[in-house]
Formats: structure tokens, C-alpha cells, sequence
């Protein structure tokens, strides 16, 4: 069975990856194996300029695979959707949890504080819009949860995504 995917949106300086970093040591702490996915703009390179396996993909090489002893890093060319890579590549995980991605059509939890420069949420009208985390009165139609609400957000998630 293929993971479920949530992703973490808010505008930017919002806390999302603050509040991930908590959700995943959170979910991690009760045995659930995490995969997680960070949005990167397109042109990014994880290779560093002259470093063996960026010169392999100069070459030509459609894909780098990176091998230590305890890590595997994957450079690979492929055209399929953001969702699709998501599944193939972390398919052995309980849960990916991912930051941004806020146009798929995926489960969102949308972060939105009152310190942002940010006047109004992002989601407040996606159909995709699961949860809101957020110290602001903003009261929408779904689970909302304070800042600091990181065991009642992962067992919203645990409950809805991961058991049964």
C-alpha cells in the first residue's frame, strides 16, 4: 500500500518547516516510519559544482545514485508529477509529509500567524484544506490547532491517516 501524502503550506516565514520538524520527531517518537519532501525550485542542483557525481551527470549520466555507508542520495531525471515522484521514491514510508506543494491536490495543513507580514491564510477555500494551525481568530471549517498543539496535530494525523 502506497503512503498517504500530506503537505504543510502557509506563505513564506510562516513556521512550516518549524512545525514539521516537530510533527515528524513527534510521529518518529510513536514507531511511524516518516518520508519527507521538501519543494525545491526548478534549475536546483543537490551536487555541488565539480564534485564527482555532479561530473558524472555532466556527462550524461541520467541518473546519480550516492552511496555511504548509512545514506543514499538519488539525482535522477524524471518527468512525472510531484505526487507521483513522491510515492515512487518514498513508497516505503507510513506517511510523506511535505512542505509546500500548495497548488497539488493533496491533504493540506495550512500554517498562518498573526506575526507574518501576510494579511490572510492561503487555503481558507481549498477543498484540500484538512487542518489549520495558526494564533490567529481564524476559525474555517476544519481542525484547528495553536502553534504549540504538536501532540494534538500528530494524533489528528495518526487517527486520519495512519491507523486502520
Amino acid at each position: 500500500m502506497k503512503p498517504k501524502i500530506i503537505t504543510i503550506v502557509g506563505k513564506s516565514n510562516s513556521g512550516k518547516t518549524t512545525l514539521l520538524e516537530k510533527v515528524i520527531r513527534e510521529l518518529t517518537q510513536r514507531g511511524y516510519k516518516i518520508g519527507s519532501v521538501k519543494h525545491a525550485h526548478d534549475g536546483f542542483e543537490m551536487d555541488k559544482k565539480g564534485k564527482d557525481s555532479w561530473r558524472h551527470r555532466q556527462a550524461g549520466a541520467a541518473s546519480t545514485l550516492v552511496i555511504s555507508e548509512d545514506k543514499v542520495a538519488l539525482v535522477k531525471d524524471d518527468a512525472t508529477t510531484y505526487i507521483e515522484k513522491m510515492k515512487r521514491y518514498l513508497s516505503d514510508r507510513d506517511i510523506i509529509m511535505a512542505e509546500g506543494f500548495k497548488k497539488q491536490q493533496l491533504p493540506k495543513i495550512e500554517v498562518f500567524r498573526t506575526r507574518s507580514v501576510h494579511k490572510h491564510p492561503l487555503c481558507m477555500e481549498d477543498q484540500n484544506l484538512i487542518a489549520f494551525v495558526t494564533d490567529s481568530d481564524y476559525q474555517p471549517d476544519v481542525p484547528r490547532f495553536g502553534l504549540g498543539d504538536i501532540r494534538q496535530l500528530a494524533d489528528f494525523i495518526e487517527h486520519k491517516f495512519l491507523q486502520g
